[in-house]
């Protein structure tokens, strides 16, 4: 291999270093400006673009250890989107940019990787619609605080049922108290 060549497999692979998924996209009749656009929305969520050779891309995904792309994914124009912490929220950003009046089949999702597992362009889609990172986690609080709540609730209600009892049976004694006093009375 060239020496030019290694150094432009060692560039990708510190990009698909960057955070434990990359997405591997198409793209097609973008302009400078749609790039920098891009570039910046993606920058927001910590991510890069990064425009790569398919050969490169080939040789850095081998020398990262990361699955094999299917034959003939690496066709055509090809970028890859990494960094950043949260997977869901740029592929929520790069699918909503793509997706933009004007940028219908300008912009594509090829597969994408995380966490050391292939994903399908289907798959991307699937992450890109996930309810952001803080939204799923305040969901899975409130699932495991609901059982500790009706827990309590249920503890607290034999009480508040005992003490009721007792109030209606002592406003009964009370009543039947005042009831006999009236008839004895009369």
């Amino acid at each position: 291999m060239r020496e030019e060549k290694k150094l432009l497999v060692r560039e990708a692979v510190g990009h698909l270093d960057k955070s434990s998924y990359a997405y591997v996209v198409g793209f097609d009749r973008l302009t400078v400006g749609e790039v920098a656009t891009l570039r910046g929305l993606l920058r927001s969520s910590g991510a890069e673009y990064h425009v790569v050779k398919n050969s490169v891309l080939d040789f850095a995904l081998r020398e990262c250890g990361l699955p094999e792309l299917a034959h003939g994914t690496l066709r055509g124009p090809t970028a890859i989107v990494s960094g950043g912490n949260e997977p869901s929220t740029v592929a929520k950003s790069y699918c909503a940019f793509a997706g933009e009046r004007g940028r219908e089949g300008k912009l594509t999702v090829k597969c994408g990787i995380l966490d050391g597992q292939l994903l399908t362009a289907k798959d991307v889609l699937a992450l890109s619609l996930l309810p952001p990172p803080a939204e799923l986690r305040a969901g899975f609080l409130s699932l495991l605080q609901a059982p500790a709540q009706r827990l309590l609730a249920l503890l607290q209600a034999a009480p508040q049922n005992f003490l009721r009892l007792l109030r209606a049976w002592a406003e009964k004694s009370t009543e039947e108290a005042r009831l006999g006093n009236c008839s004895s009375n009369g």
